[in-house]
């Protein structure tokens, strides 16, 4: 990226959206000036601008909570930055996985039967930033991916015992087991679901 081509406002400062590239959540706005954009793009980790205490600032330095980024994009005015990232822990100061985490609206019935996924994976990529106690997915996360994997393994053959007996209730619990176990699986090896999807749409096209 060519900095010069930014356009910073009157105070030296272009926003900077800080989004997760594998579930898509935005996790914060911060600003950047051309200092901290230009070590952002050199060490691939993020760097911002504080307005309050008028310095730069490598996200995570203190708290361990890096962003890798993994591509800085601009919007077709060139006044704002999209930095897509793979995070280290929480990245809202209050320990939460993102600073967008309170609605102004109540929640609205969604008409998508297949919201739950996109619900589910932003639920494991919170769980895995913040870590809570007692939460069934940080002991999957702390326990690491020959845990992960065994899961899988032992749901697999669930859904094949299950299946077996012709015991349909089993076989949607085991079933839902097994695709939470994936995504979990997926979130570990930093894969993203759009592109699962995107190679069962491209078989479903060549045939």
């Amino acid at each position: 990226m060519n900095t010069e081509m930014i356009q910073f406002d009157e105070k030296g400062l272009v926003p900077a959206i800080v989004q997760d590239a594998t579930s898509k959540e935005v996790l914060t706005l911060a600003y950047m000036n051309k200092e901290s954009l230009t070590k952002t793009i050199e060490t691939k980790e993020t760097w911002f601008y504080s307005r309050s205490r008028e310095e730069l600032w490598h996200k995570g330095e203190t708290s361990g909570n890096t962003q890798h980024v993994l591509d800085l994009r601009y919007d077709c005015d060139q006044d704002a930055v999209l930095v897509l990232v793979n995070p280290e822990g929480p990245a809202c100061h209050k320990g939460t996985y993102s600073c967008f985490s309170d609605s102004l609206l109540e929640a609205k019935p969604n008409a998508d039967r297949f919201a739950i996924l996109n619900t589910l994976e932003q639920t494991i990529a919170k769980r895995e930033a913040e870590r809570p106690d007692g939460a069934y997915t940080t002991y999957l996360f702390n326990e690491g991916v020959d845990k992960i994997l065994k899961k899988v393994g032992e749901e697999a053959s669930e859904v094949i015992i299950a299946a077996k007996n012709r015991d349909h209730q089993e076989l949607t619990w085991e079933s839902a087991d097994l695709i939470f176990h994936l995504m979990v699986l997926l979130r570990e090896q930093e894969c993203v679901l759009d592109d699962v999807l995107q190679v069962l749409e491209e078989r479903h096209a060549s045939k």
